[in-house]
C-alpha cells in the first residue's frame, strides 16, 4: 500500500470518526463504541476489507496513544477538587484494581477453567476503568453528577491504568518466566511504582522550569516542547524499570496545579491531541478484531462481563470506600460507572506478543467484555444517575470572546460576576457604583449579547460582569453587588 493511499485512508477514517461523534451526542452512545465499530467495518471482515493482524504495531500505537491520553487526563484534572478525595481515589486506583482483578481471576479459574495465573491475567487486563466515556454520555444529556462523584471518578479513571499495566506485566512474567516468583513481583511493584512516582515528580519540576525559562520566540513551539517532555518522561522512566504511565499522569497532574507559560493554549492543544489519540487507538483496535473469532466466546464473554459489572466492581468499591463518607446510592453509582474502554484491549495485546497459551482466547473475551460494558453501562448511566438521585444539571460555563491567562507578572484574575436580582446597583451607571480604582469591568454579558462597557453604561437585571482585578478588589466589588434594594 503506497503512502498516499495510507494517508487518504487515515484522513477518511478520522473524518468519519469525528462526524460520528455527533451521533454519539444525539443518541447518548459513548464515542469509543462508534470508533471501534468504524474500525471493525473497515477491517478484513467488514466492508472495507483491510486485513490487519499486526499485534505489535497495534500495541505500539496503543502505548503511544495512552501516554498522551493519560497525560491529558492529569493536565485536565482540577487539583482543588481532587485534593480532598486523594486518599479514597488512590485506594480505588490501587487496591480497587487489585480486588477487581482477583475476583474476575477467581471466576475465570472456577468457570472458564483457566489456570490461576491465566485467570489473574484476564482479571488484571479488565481491571481499569474509562470515565472519560461516561462524562461524554452525561454531557450529551446535559447532566452531571452531584457532590464529589465526578472528581473522584475522574481521578480514579486517570490514575488506575498504571496499576492495571503493572499487574498485567507481572502476570505475564510469572507465566512466561519460570525463574520469576511472587517475591520478585513484590520487589517489582515497589521499584515500578516508586520510580514512576519519583520520575513523575522530578520531571514535572524540570518541565515547569524549562517551559517557563525557555522564552521561545514562537508561541506555537510551546506545545511541541511539551510533547518532547511528555515522551521524555515516559521513555526515561520505562528504561529504568519505572511505571512510565504513572510518571506521565503525575507530570500532567503537577502541571495542572501550577502556572506556566501559555497554559491555556497548551491545555486546549492536549484536549485535541487526546481525542486524536483515542480515535487512532480505537480505529486500530477495531481493525485488529475479527468478528468471526468473537462469536465462539460470546458465552464466556457475557459471563465475564456479568461478573465484572455485577460482582467484581461492586465488591471493590464497597470494600475500598467502606470508611468513607459516601452514601449507599453514591457508592452504587460509582460502581455502575466502572466503564471499560480501550486500555483493556491494548493490554490484551501484551500476552499475544509474549506467547501466553490462552492469549487469543483472552483477547477475544476482553474485546467482548469491553463492548458489553460500553453497551450496557455506557447507555444506561443517565437513567441510573436519575434513579439513584445523584444527577445534577450540567454546569456549562459561558464562553466569552476574551481570554486571559494568569501569570506571576500580573496581580489580577478575570472573573465573571452575576448581578443579583434586586441588587442596589441595577439602573446605575458603572461610574456610579464605586468600582475599585484598580478593577476593570471588561465586558458585560446581557442575554445572548456582549457589551463593551464605559462609565455611562447602565447595569440591568441579569447582567454578568466580566471583571479584571486582584483578589481584594474582587471581594469589594462582589460586596457592592450583594447590597439589595430596600
Amino acid at each position: 500500500m503506497i503512502i498516499e493511499t495510507i494517508i487518504l485512508l487515515a484522513a477518511v477514517l478520522t473524518l468519519i470518526s469525528v462526524l460520528a461523534s455527533k451521533i454519539s451526542d444525539r443518541f447518548a452512545l459513548p464515542a469509543l463504541l462508534l470508533f471501534l465499530i468504524i474500525g471493525m467495518l473497515t477491517g478484513s471482515e467488514g466492508i472495507g476489507g483491510i486485513y490487519f493482524d499486526d499485534y505489535g504495531m497495534a500495541k505500539s500505537i496503543g502505548v503511544i496513544a495512552l501516554v498522551f491520553i493519560i497525560f491529558s487526563g492529569g493536565l485536565d484534572t482540577t487539583w482543588k477538587s481532587v485534593k480532598p478525595l486523594f486518599v479514597p481515589g488512590l485506594v480505588l486506583s490501587t487496591a480497587g484494581v487489585l480486588i477487581t482483578a482477583a475476583v474476575v481471576g477467581f471466576f475465570a479459574v472456577l468457570i472458564l477453567k483457566f489456570s490461576l495465573l491465566e485467570g489473574l491475567l484476564l482479571g488484571s487486563i479488565v481491571s481499569s476503568t474509562d470515565a472519560a466515556a461516561v462524562f461524554s454520555v452525561l454531557r450529551s444529556r446535559k447532566i452531571s453528577l452531584k457532590g464529589n462523584l465526578r472528581p473522584l471518578l475522574e481521578f480514579e479513571s486517570g490514575s488506575n491504568d498504571p496499576m492495571a499495566v503493572f499487574l498485567t506485566i507481572g502476570c505475564i512474567g510469572l507465566l512466561t518466566n519460570p525463574g520469576f516468583s511472587e517475591l520478585n513481583l513484590i520487589s517489582l511493584f515497589v521499584l515500578n511504582m516508586g520510580v514512576g512516582l519519583a520520575m513523575g515528580y522530578f520531571m514535572s519540576r524540570i518541565s515547569l522550569s524549562f517551559i517557563n525559562k525557555s522564552k521561545l520566540e514562537y508561541e506555537g513551539l510551546y506545545p511541541v516542547l511539551t510533547i518532547a517532555l511528555v515522551l521524555l518522561t515516559y521513555s526515561l522512566t520505562s528504561l529504568i524499570k519505572g511505571n512510565g504511565f504513572l510518571a506521565v499522569y503525575l507530570l500532567g497532574l503537577m502541571m495542572s496545579r501550577s502556572d506556566f507559560v501559555n497554559k491555556r493554549s497548551i491545555v486546549r492543544f492536549y484536549e485535541g491531541i487526546a481525542w486524536l489519540m483515542q480515535i487512532a487507538m480505537f480505529l486500530t483496535l477495531g481493525l485488529l478484531v475479527f468478528p468471526s473469532r468473537i462469536v465462539p466466546v460470546i458465552g464466556s464473554g457475557l459471563l465475564t462481563a456479568a461478573v465484572l459489572i455485577f460482582i467484581a466492581r461492586p465488591v471493590s468499591i464497597f470494600l475500598c470506600l467502606f470508611p468513607s463518607k459516601f452514601q449507599l446510592r453514591e457508592k452504587m453509582m460509582i460502581s455502575w460507572v466502572g466503564l471499560r474502554g480501550a486500555v483493556p484491549i491494548v493490554l490484551a495485546t501484551f500476552p499475544l506478543l509474549a506467547g501466553v497459551a490462552q492469549a487469543h482466547a483472552i483477547f477475544n473475551i476482553v474485546f467482548f467484555v469491553v463492548l458489553t460494558s460500553v453497551l450496557l453501562q455506557g447507555t444506561s448511566i443517565p437513567a441510573v444517575s436519575k434513579i439513584l438521585k445523584v444527577a445534577a444539571p450540567l454546569d456549562s460555563k459561558k464562553k466569552y470572546p476574551i481570554e486571559f491567562e494568569h501569570s506571576e507578572a500580573i496581580d489580577a484574575s478575570l472573573i465573571d460576576m452575576i448581578v443579583p436580582y434586586h441588587s442596589n446597583i441595577i439602573g446605575k451607571t458603572i461610574a456610579a457604583i464605586n468600582v475599585p480604582p484598580k478593577a476593570l469591568v471588561v465586558l458585560i454579558a446581557r442575554e445572548d449579547k456582549f457589551i463593551v462597557p464605559n462609565g455611562s453604561t447602565v447595569i440591568e437585571d441579569g447582567d454578568v460582569l466580566l471583571v479584571l482585578a486582584n483578589d481584594a478588589d474582587l471581594k469589594a466589588l462582589q460586596a457592592a453587588l450583594s447590597v439589595l434594594k430596600h
